[in-house]
């Protein structure tokens, strides 16, 4: 993607920094939960650092001089949440994908804070920013020797007839473990036996999340699985999702021209065949993710070892020993440009 890119101040002077509309934040950690002042920081200053996670060396100024959109990712959210309408100004649209997994028992996410106080939290924000902004991913589904299908398919059902009436959509993921070594390490590290999903797996829990969607009236939808789950009424979703993001800013003309989306005389509907609609031919799709990724152009401004959850089955942190270094250095360095200082 080709963004826009203006000349900013900057701690070391003048800098050329790219302008996106829309601004991801983030995959690679959890902004809210433990960045939300380094973020409020950075939003008031109009630009970040962003690090290339691979060689720790390149860089990137992102400005927010034409951001229209954000959308955040996190576990626990409750930090930001009294700052969201100083984001808003300037008519700045948002939504959040919200994780609320239950494995507890399992330890597989230590240190995210108790369920039932997740739970509160969901629908806390859901009554602040309304259920549309607020799409609830059970991400990833992941099953060992002391967790079956069954048990999962309880697991996400308690969660959900607590909150369903709290969102719109429910996402979910096939834990991916062969694919990442770390993952793998880390899974092992457990001495308990976890593994990947077989089809007979999947299909039965696509059968089993397809009864609870009807009976909750959610839409449902899968993040970056190759696998066609329509008999079940299961989509194959768009995290950094277009036509939401059009919905939620009333058809801002900013992101409709970004988007290259024309406005016909009888105005704006994603299905109208006079309308040059990038989100039902692929040509918008963000072609730095995964192949089955059905998002659109964003730029991610997170960063990897710096998210202190030390999920064990995540494959952005390398060690808890490197991310403890991280976030010190960070809390040294509240100023930085970067989360990674």
């Amino acid at each position: 993607m080709f963004w826009e890119k203006i000349i900013i101040e900057t701690k070391e002077g003048k800098k050329e920094a790219i302008c996106p509309e829309i601004l991801s934040a983030s995959r690679g950690t959890d902004i809210p939960a433990f960045h939300t002042q380094w973020f409020m920081n950075r939003w008031k200053k109009g630009y970040v650092k962003w690090v290339n996670p691979f060689n720790r060396k390149s860089f990137q100024y992102i400005s927010f001089a034409k951001t229209r959109a954000l959308v955040f990712w996190s576990k626990n959210p409750r930090p930001l949440m009294p700052y969201l309408s100083q984001i808003v100004q300037g008519n700045i649209v948002y939504y959040f994908q919200f994780t609320l997994n239950d494995y507890g028992k399992e330890g597989l996410e230590p240190q995210v804070p108790p369920l039932k106080e997740r739970i509160e939290t969901f629908k806390k924000l859901s009554e602040v920013t309304g259920p549309e902004k607020v799409i609830w991913r059970y991400d990833p589904l992941i099953l060992g020797d002391s967790l079956g299908v069954e048990e999962l398919l309880d697991r996400i059902g308690s969660i959900g007839n607590q909150i369903h009436s709290y969102t719109k959509k429910l996402v979910f993921s096939f834990a991916d473990i062969g694919v990442y070594k770390k993952v793998q390490n880390n899974l092992r590290k457990t001495g308990k036996l976890y593994r990947e999903l077989t089809p007979e797996d999947r299909y039965q829990i696509a059968k089993g999340l397809s009864k609870l969607a009807r009976e909750w009236n959610l839409e449902i939808a899968t993040c970056a699985e190759t696998e066609d789950l329509s008999g079940y009424g299961i989509k194959h979703n768009s995290c950094i999702d277009g036509e939401l993001l059009l919905r939620l800013s009333h058809n801002d003309p900013e992101l409709m021209r970004f988007m290259g989306i024309k406005e016909s005389s009888q105005g704006v509907s994603l299905f109208d065949n006079s309308i040059s609609n990038p989100f039902l031919n692929g040509n918008f799709k963000d072609k730095g993710q995964r192949p089955a990724c059905g998002c659109i152009f964003s730029k991610d401004i997170g960063q990897y070892d710096t998210c202190p959850h030390l999920c064990t089955y995540c494959y952005a942190n390398t060690s808890e020993k490197i991310v403890k270094k991280n976030i010190q250095l960070l809390k040294e360095n509240p100023d930085s440009e970067s989360i990674l200082p």
